[in-house]
């Protein structure tokens, strides 16, 4: 073998096994960093002025002990046991510190647009604690420190991660507080509360009834979609200063500005709306874990899933960053921001920041950032004048422009290539496998697969350079063609990275850091590169290891952002919704192979300019080839899922009730929300197959689909569905467990007004249900006004070309009736289907639940729908 290689190849290949060498330690170093390696955790028998993980841990595990869904005992429990604590806390305070602490119902009714969607919500009796701790002589008008969290959890979720870690660090925080001897300058208010995952109806609560929210000057809202890593600051605002203070502040800083690109593209909402954007217009910071997503809103959210090293970081984080918010000049209550919106602290300017390995934190405005990005673009183009200046008699300014111009294109293909190349491997997976998804449980098998072929990508234009020729005239120039190919090469590389941070900073996005640390980091590179080959005087290894080198910070980065966003993704490619055939099987595979294309033109793109020099060697393309199709060949001896990694299975248990008292239909409704259907889970699950007495032969052409409205319990989220089945089951269990079930009906007569509209009188009555979640009412028909959402009306839904319809949420004390008025234009009727979310299953859909995998995770429920005309 040795003997088929030329001293170029056997070069190339040893430049080849120094790179993969550096890249494996920047690997290993990002691995500990994300993974909280180098973050201590603090015993419970820690000094009191210290946050303890040990003490918050204590907290998680009394906190996941009882379900805290809505509905169900243990959300009363998790309340009580919160206020028991902070009136502890209360106890033991000094004389010098004020310690309040409140159990307030909140109720209410509002309009919002979810997940794209219009909805409205009417709530009542749902619990908050709220906790206000401050110095002894304190005002009431005083500017205060809002610190949220929530502590009830998403259905059939212990919400050890979320967000049970959110409460545990908020009453470690209130007892730093109090024991510390620390007296907060301005007051701090621990808000917990206790209806977020029902669409954030506990900080709306708060934000429309409580007597101290006009007091708030700042807010910080701490959230889990995952059990670990980095606690990013997701979102930040309104205004720059937020991320000024957390900059300023926080002792292991994660943040990103580029979160607040992505943030709105991901499914899902946070508090942070409700207090930064809807009901507050406060300045404010949304904290959130996001490594662990596999977890995430699942039974598998429980307390052996906290990564050790978390809770402290967060802890240590959030302690000094309430210190820099009470001791800030800038801390405003709303009246005083009302009256100073003109000045620039209140100016909605997004500023850059981004940490580095959680080490330190950079961060400069917007104005600054409109200066700095620019320069790079600035340098691209003036550069040609330069070398023009330098020796004017043999170099022209635009024969150097088109060549730098020739390398921008070549290195742009090369990007592009990185990111098809994945993608049409990723295609050739699916058709040559049982199942999409397969790096899922496996994440390393995305990074096996897919950074070979992507490197295979780059180094392709380099093959075919020779082919164009330069537009400088070698003959009368010193130097020699491949040093001016090298230029142009560099030179071109260095223009594409300006003008992507132009284009971020043209469409006001706050990533144009990450290619502006490129271009920034290749000047000094191109500089050491450049001395490197005069004191040689011809290009060698050593030439190349110097151009490496001063790069090495900036490519750490790289791998740093870069690993955690694919990690990142990969864990939530299982909840992302299935997008219907024949495309949707293949758009999360198409997607995680993009994105390692993105990510790997990134991390190695800097090199390619200099280092494909070595690399872009037919022998060293046939190595890569090799290496992705093994992976591809190895890929297929691996499930997709496991206990770590589970399939998100939805199981409803349907029934049609007319009267109070009488169930006409009894079904079993499965779905799934990722791309392997519901055909593969019953495939690789044929206990639940034989269960439901499901043959070899089933498909979707053949099988019972389930209809779309059928699952207007869980909706908007039930759009995320695609291929559902149904199964015909009893409801001998349901019958023996409830004599009544909900029912709609009119408690007065209709009222009919002078312009002919009529006002119905209603009134809902749930049953004898003994856990429910949430009721779903969906109204069609001439509707003009209602009771709910101070009489106005949200836009209307229209799905799948249906009527327009409006979406009504009712959530809270079930014992007692709902009543209301719904008022119609015309004569013409009022539908209104109603779906009932209850949280007890009957023996026989709980056995049918326990036949499942463990690699399955299975969300189960009962439905009770019903249907009425007035």
């Amino acid at each position: 073998m040795a003997s088929m290689l030329s001293s170029r190849d056997v070069s190339g290949f040893k430049f080849l096994f120094f790179i993969a060498i550096m890249y494996a330690i920047i690997s290993l170093l990002v691995h500990s960093v994300l993974h909280m390696k180098f973050i201590k955790p603090l015993s419970i028998d820690a000094p009191l002025d210290r946050f303890s993980e040990a003490r918050a841990i204590h907290h998680v595990a009394v906190l996941t002990n009882d379900g805290r869904q809505e509905g169900r005992p243990g959300l009363r429990k998790a309340a009580v046991y919160i206020k028991e604590q902070l009136e502890m806390l209360k106890e033991r305070a000094e004389s010098n510190i004020r310690v309040e602490v409140e159990e307030t119902t909140i109720n209410g009714s509002f309009s919002m647009i979810f997940l794209g969607h219009s909805i409205s919500f009417a709530y009542r009796d749902h619990i908050n604690i709220v906790a206000r701790i401050s110095s002894a002589d304190v005002k009431e008008t005083d500017p205060s420190v809002l610190i949220n969290g929530h502590f009830d959890s998403p259905l059939g979720s212990p919400g050890a991660g979320d967000c049970g870690s959110c409460v545990a660090s908020m009453l470690e925080l209130a007892r730093v507080t109090v024991e510390s001897g620390w007296i907060p300058p301005r007051p701090l208010i621990f808000l917990f509360n206790g209806a977020e995952e029902l669409f954030m109806l506990g900080s709306h609560g708060f934000m429309k009834t409580h007597k101290w929210r006009d007091s708030i000057g700042a807010s910080i809202n701490v959230e889990a979609s995952g059990t670990a890593g980095p606690d990013l600051v997701c979102q930040s605002g309104p205004g720059s200063w937020p991320s000024e203070v957390y900059a300023e502040s926080a002792v292991y800083p994660m943040a990103h500005s580029a979160a607040q690109d992505i943030f709105p593209v991901i499914p899902g909402d946070t508090d942070y709306r409700i207090f930064s954007q809807d009901h507050g217009n406060i300045p404010s910071l949304d904290i959130i874990f996001l490594l662990g997503g596999y977890y995430y809103h699942t039974s598998y959210d429980t307390l052996d899933k906290l990564l050790p090293g978390s809770l402290q970081a967060r802890g240590d984080n959030l302690l000094s960053i309430l210190k820099a918010f009470t001791n800030s000049s800038k801390l405003q209550s709303a009246r005083e921001r009302e009256s100073k919106a003109v000045t620039n602290d209140y100016k909605d300017e997004r500023a850059v920041f981004f940490d580095y390995l959680s080490w330190f934190l950079i961060f400069y405005s917007r104005r600054v950032a409109v200066v700095l990005h620019s320069i790079p673009i600035v340098i691209f183009f003036v550069m040609p004048f330069l070398l023009h200046f330098w020796d004017p008699r043999s170099r022209s300014c635009f024969a150097i422009f088109y060549d730098f111009v020739k390398g921008m294109l070549f290195h742009a293909a090369g990007i592009i290539l990185a990111i098809i190349f994945p993608i049409i491997l990723s295609i050739l997976q699916l058709f040559f496998s049982n199942y999409a998804l397969i790096w899922f449980a496996h994440p390393y098998l995305a990074f096996l697969m897919f950074i070979p072929c992507s490197l295979v990508g780059l180094l392709i234009p380099r093959t075919v350079w020779d082919c164009f020729p330069l537009s400088q005239d070698v003959s009368v120039i010193k130097k020699s063609e491949e040093a001016l190919a090298e230029e142009a090469r560099f030179w071109g590389a260095f223009g594409y990275y300006a003008c992507l941070t132009s284009a971020y900073l043209v469409a006001g996005l706050s990533g144009g850091f990450l290619t502006f640390a490129v271009s920034a980091s290749m000047l000094p590179a191109w500089i050491f590169f450049s001395l490197s080959i005069k004191s040689s005087d011809h290009q060698s290894l050593r030439s190349a290891v110097f151009y490496v080198i001063p790069l090495i910070p900036c490519l750490a980065y790289s791998v740093y952002f870069g690993g955690f966003l694919t990690q990142f993704l990969i864990e939530k490619m299982g909840m992302m919704g299935a997008v219907p055939p024949p495309y949707g099987y293949y758009v999360p595979d198409v997607v995680v192979a993009a994105t390692v294309g993105v990510v790997t033109g990134w991390c190695v793109g800097p090199l390619i300019p200099v280092c494909s020099h070595w690399l872009a060697r037919f022998s060293i393309l046939k190595l890569l080839s090799h290496v992705s199709v093994l992976a591809l060949a190895l890929s297929s001896q691996f499930f997709p899922y496991s206990n770590a990694a589970p399939k998100r299975v939805v199981f409803q248990h349907t029934l049609v009730t007319t009267d109070v008292n009488r169930i006409v239909d009894s079904s079993y409704e499965f779905s799934v929300v990722d791309s392997n259907s519901l055909l593969f889970l019953f495939k690789y699950a044929p206990e639940v197959a034989k269960e439901l007495h499901i043959g070899q032969e089933l498909s979707f052409g053949t099988a019972n689909m389930s209809h779309r409205e059928t699952w207007m319990g869980i909706f908007p989220v039930s759009l995320m569905f695609s291929q559902s089945l149904k199964f015909p089951a009893r409801s001998d269990g349901i019958l023996k467990r409830y004599r009544y079930f909900p029912h709609l009906s009119n408690y007065k007569p209709h009222n009919i007004s002078n312009d002919k509209s009529r006002r119905v009188y209603l009134e809902f009555y749930l049953g004898d249900l003994k856990e429910v979640w949430v009721a779903v009412l969906n109204i069609t028909g001439p509707l003009s006004s209602w009771s709910f959402a101070d009489n106005m009306l949200p836009a209307p839904e229209t799905v799948d070309g249906g009527p327009p319809s409006y979406i009504l949420r009712l959530s809270g004390n079930s014992q007692r009736n709902w009543t209301f008025w719904l008022e119609a234009s015309s004569s013409d009727d009022l539908r209104v289907e109603v779906a009932v979310v209850d949280q007890v299953l009957d023996d026989e859909a709980k056995r049918l639940k326990s036949l499942f995998p463990e690699w399955a995770d299975v969300i189960a429920y009962s439905s009770f729908m019903s249907s009425y005309i007035f």
